[in-house]
């Protein structure tokens, strides 16, 4: 039967996003790698459709990065906005424009005011799922953060991946271990799961490969993932120990909980 791997950038390829093998879980509504404190992975029906903003489990807009610390007072009398980071001489960007949540460590140009304005890139709107707008934010910047496997036009499995600062559980399972190298920092496949229908047949791992090969395409040198010992196979999200060595991964930290794999690219 044909395969073929999508990138997850648009409605369209949302729409295509398999069911998870627990009904009580769903990669349409999991934020649990994107928020540290409250992420969860349950299956939550207002996150599956089009809805208005009101209707976000966030209080902040929904064009605000997601990952960043609520802003501050701001003590400059010249600064729109009253945020300490604006720059009160740096042109203002076009409308439409997507904020770029990751310009601290991707885009050292972001807050050079003298710098050509990027133009803005397509993004999911306001109107979209939440998770959609979670996945789209970075577009810009990144590309694209998941993949769906069709097999014969069905959706079969799903990986989520993407750079370190956009997955803050992640950086915070990282930071349990000093040991693991500091530079260059990994990129991350927080998600990789078949469908129930789908298992033992090769899938995840065909997937995780093509996302490995369109990491190391980006610039990457290094991939990690983040298992869970002892978890259901149906309830984690990041695979085992032995899947992961089977792409090449090694045991980056033996810990009985939460390894650490890495694969150097």
């Amino acid at each position: 039967m044909p395969i073929r791997i999508v990138d997850l950038t648009d409605a369209d390829a949302f729409a295509l996003v398999p069911p998870c093998a627990d009904p009580g879980f769903d990669h349409r509504s999991c934020d649990y790698w994107e928020d540290a404190d409250r992420g969860s992975k349950a299956a939550r029906a207002s996150w599956f459709a089009d809805a208005p903003a009101s209707s976000s489990p966030s209080s902040a807009p929904r064009d605000a990065n997601p990952f960043a610390p609520p802003p501050k007072a701001s003590a400059n009398p010249f600064a729109p906005g009253g945020g300490p980071a604006d720059n009160p001489f740096a042109p203002s960007r076009p409308a439409g424009a997507a904020p770029n949540p990751f310009a601290r460590d991707d885009d050292p140009f972001a807050d050079n005011p003298f710098a050509p304005t990027r133009a803005a890139s397509a993004r999911p709107g306001a109107e979209a799922p939440r998770k959609l707008q979670l996945l789209g934010r970075g577009l810009g910047v990144f590309g694209s953060y998941a993949k769906v496997l069709l097999v014969d036009d069905a959706p079969a499995a799903y990986a989520q991946f993407g750079p370190l600062s956009a997955y803050p559980r992640a950086q915070r399972t990282r930071e349990l271990y000093p040991q693991l190298p500091d530079a260059p920092l990994p990129a991350v496949i927080t998600c990789i799961a078949t469908t129930r229908e789908a298992r033992r047949q090769g899938h995840a791992l065909r997937l995780a490969e093509a996302v490995c090969d369109d990491l190391a395409g980006r610039g990457f040198s290094a991939i990690e993932a983040y298992p869970e010992n002892g978890a259901r196979p149906d309830a984690t999200s990041a695979a085992t120990v032995e899947f992961w060595r089977q792409l090449g991964f090694v045991v980056a930290v033996d810990d009985e909980r939460y390894p650490v794999l890495r694969r150097e690219l």
